[in-house]
């Protein structure tokens, strides 16, 4: 269902948040402003406990909070916790300033477009041998525009200029400003051995990546972005580069198919949020991104993935990593060819999936093929990716060489995997104990995607999407030997105990009763569809 109709009588932002102003749109406003007729209309609530008012202090949803008793006062008005009340601690959010330069394409990419000037005449990108400081365009002081890049011109003490007070300036030029990283300064990236949850589209959200860390994962990934969204400040698009705390070692992947727009959202990226290193996306096997020319075309596009490497590795002060298939087709291998051009290009690290765009998950991963690549990319290390779901299969893993390995599908089917990695053991996790991960879960997607109506079903339909994948999940105390292997589909079974039975269903429904248990019924007219699966039907 469409957001839009989860409501059917919307109230207004402005009442909502609490406005001293009136609305900006007077009579023309689409929006309810009656309070007292939308609290008549308005579902009942979903429990006695709101996450966002016991962990923040305040609830920015006000009435239209689904758990609003937990803050309502006897007259309506949102109560807050003073002692409490802290901002949300989720870091690398888009400015609403940033987001309508971007709009206007205002932004500046001196960095960026000197580099592609370099490439485009077949130069190494590299340090100019003076620095110069280009000025600044559009507002003072301007989010995205603080960069040493984008430092106004100043001129010679006693100048005229100065003196006039017609030159703009931010702040203090220092010699971060004006003297760029050379390569060897570049921040390192020190990851080998340790646990690296792969970036997943769709499941790997905020909230997923939360309970992965708790289990023992390492390092963590964000969503792939696609960069030319980023470069128009789409508001969905930046929500995935979204970081919590709680990551200590993140990265974001960047999707793109053409040198100019991916250097240009790396330096854009430099400049506005925090990352510990920066991945592009060359293992995407959808049609949607292949057909125009990124993911795992641009490993048959040597020429374009060279200025796209060089090119973007010239503009961070953060290592570049690149995640990689083993191919295009079937039974072409490349990755043994791009590892060493990789390494030159200025790659820190990289990925290898052990299968190929074709093969997709008809086959299993090959990681014999893993194997003499890491001889091939040596001394850059590289990890590998395919079919791990135990311990016994990340020990086999490691024995081919590897930096370290990442973690995928093992990791939606069994989030525990990291804990058993580490401590080298099968966890028999009971339904209770499952349950109260998917409770986790819920509260920090209604911490993340909030707790109005339309928060509620986001944090349903991601839910949703994860039960998919859980329900192949094979109870250790069922299994006739152990292991359970990633493509293994057991038949139907009963599991220990209603929970775990209905755990287990492999239909929509069941999944849909279990998210009831936790967020409430679900609004009428429901059909929910797995994207992994609607990607295969079409």
């Amino acid at each position: 269902m469409k957001p839009t109709h989860y409501d059917k009588n919307r109230l207004c932002p402005s009442l909502v948040q609490d406005s001293a102003a009136k609305c900006f749109f007077g009579d023309r406003c689409r929006f309810l402003h009656d309070v007292g007729l939308y609290l008549e209309t308005k579902p009942s609530d979903l429990g006695p406990r709101c996450v966002l008012f016991e962990t923040f202090g305040r609830c920015p949803y006000g009435v239209t909070c689904r758990f609003a008793g937990a803050h309502l006062g006897p007259e309506g008005q949102n109560l807050v916790q003073e002692e409490r009340v802290q901002a949300p601690p989720v870091r690398n959010g888009l400015d609403k300033a940033l987001q309508q330069q971007l709009r206007k394409r205002k932004v500046r990419f001196e960095r960026a477009e000197q580099a592609l000037r370099q490439l485009s005449k077949g130069h190494v990108p590299g340090p100019s041998p003076e620095a110069t400081v280009p000025e600044v365009s559009g507002a003072e002081g301007a989010p995205g525009q603080d960069s040493g890049d984008t430092q106004p011109a100043v001129p010679e003490p006693g100048a005229e200029a100065l003196a006039s007070g017609s030159v703009r300036t931010c702040g203090p030029l220092t010699d971060e400003d004006i003297v760029r990283l050379r390569p060897c300064e570049k921040r390192k990236l020190d990851i080998s051995g340790k646990l690296y949850l792969a970036p997943l589209t769709t499941c790997g959200n905020l909230p997923f990546r939360r309970i992965c860390k708790r289990f023992g994962a390492d390092v963590t990934c964000g969503e792939m972005a696609v960069c030319t969204n980023l470069l128009q400040g789409q508001t969905s698009e930046w929500a995935l580069l979204r970081r919590h705390p709680c990551e200590d070692i993140f990265g974001v992947q960047l999707e793109g198919a053409f040198p100019d727009t991916m250097t240009k959202c790396a330096e854009l990226l430099n400049r506005t949020i925090e990352v510990d290193f920066v991945d592009i996306n060359v293992g995407c096997p959808i049609d949607l991104v292949y057909k125009k020319g990124g993911g795992c075309a641009l490993m048959n596009r040597a020429a374009k993935f060279q200025q796209i490497v060089r090119g973007m590795n010239q503009v961070l002060d953060v290592p570049l990593t690149v995640k990689i298939r083993t191919g295009v087709q079937e039974r072409v291998n490349l990755a043994h060819r791009l590892l060493p051009e990789l390494r030159d290009w200025g790659a820190a690290l990289v990925t290898l999936h052990g299968r190929s765009r074709e093969q997709r998950y008809t086959r299993l991963a090959d990681w014999e093929y893993i194997a003499q690549c890491v001889a091939a990319a040596s001394p850059m290390p590289l990890f590998g990716n395919g079919d791990v779901l135990s311990y016994e299969d990340a020990n086999r893993a490691m024995q081919t060489g590897v930096a370290g390995v990442m973690i995928a599908r093992g990791a939606l089917l069994k989030p525990w995997l990291f804990t058993e990695i580490k401590e080298q053991r099968h966890w028999d996790i009971s339904s209770s104990e499952r349950m109260a991960i998917l409770q986790d879960f819920t509260r920090y997607g209604l911490e993340h995607w909030g707790s109005d109506t339309q928060g509620v079903e986001k944090t349903r339909r991601f839910l949703l999407e994860w039960l998919s994948f859980l329900c192949r999940y094979v109870p250790v105390g069922l299994l006739e030997r152990l292991p359970q292997r990633i493509n293994e589909r057991p038949p139907y079974y009963l599991g220990r105990d209603y929970l775990e039975t209905l755990m287990a269903s492999q239909k929509a429904a069941d999944w849909i009763r279990i998210s009831e248990m936790l967020l409430g019924p679900v609004p009428p007219n429901f059909v929910f569809l797995p994207k992994h699966k609607a990607n295969a039907y079409k």
